[in-house]
């Protein structure tokens, strides 16, 4: 058996794994849904969306989710390109690759799962601090925000990149409750889904630049005739 081939078994074993994670969580959530909700998942929610002196700080942190996984790759790409940094350029795609994979994972779980948001469900028990009305399970800002911060320390495993990063994306997992938006399940769901989503995709990038002979983009791209 080639290298090659032994890499491609281990990454579609991993994957496999992985989506067996997603049908165990999908189980999950339909458990949740005819319930509709545990009374565990409800009673910490309430006691979170409780807690208003954090509001602001939740209002903002959520706010920031797409704006940093957004502009973490593409910052990341204009400097590799100011540089001529292959290896962080190819960070960059990465990186926005995870996003997109864990944007399409979490769109088809909510299409296919239905959940209404806990605010909806149960009008007179949890406040929400925000207009949104889409469905609730994975919660996305928070399948994004662990997509982004598992990328990262994947991608860079260093103490000063694990620990911000985790933290704001943490943040943003408590901010989603504490504004009313989801359910804890929701926002462990999306907390796995994210992680998750970035690491399948560190294992396809690794394999895909091995079987690419880490062919360097830059200077690639720099070779292109110009018309």
């Amino acid at each position: 058996m080639t290298l090659d081939n032994f890499s491609y078994l281990c990454l579609k074993k991993n994957m496999c794994k992985f989506t067996t994670i997603i049908l165990l969580l999908c189980t999950f959530s339909i458990i949740c849904v005819e319930v509709p909700a545990q009374n565990t998942d409800i009673e910490i929610l309430k006691s979170i969306n409780a807690n208003t002196g954090t509001i602001g700080y939740s209002k903002f942190i959520s706010n920031t989710t797409t704006e940093v996984a957004i502009g973490v790759p593409l910052v990341m790409g204009a400097v590799a390109f100011i540089n001529k940094d292959d290896n962080l350029l190819k960070g960059a795609l990465y990186v926005g690759v995870s996003i997109g994979v864990d944007g399409v994972a979490t769109y088809a779980l909510k299409k296919n799962i239905q959940r209404p948001r806990p605010h909806t469900t149960y009008p007179d028990e949890i406040t929400a601090y925000s207009t949104e009305t889409s469905l609730s399970f994975p919660s996305g800002h928070t399948s994004l925000a662990f997509a982004t911060a598992t990328a990262l320390c994947l991608k860079y495993p260093k103490w000063y990149i694990i620990a911000p990063s985790y933290l704001w994306a943490g943040s943003v997992g408590y901010s989603r409750m504490n504004l009313g938006m989801h359910y804890p399940s929701d926002v462990l769901a999306g907390a796995v889904l994210g992680a998750g989503s970035a690491w399948v995709t560190y294992q396809v990038n690794n394999w895909f630049w091995k079987k690419q002979g880490n062919k360097a983009l830059i200077n690639s791209w720099e070779s292109l005739p110009m018309k």
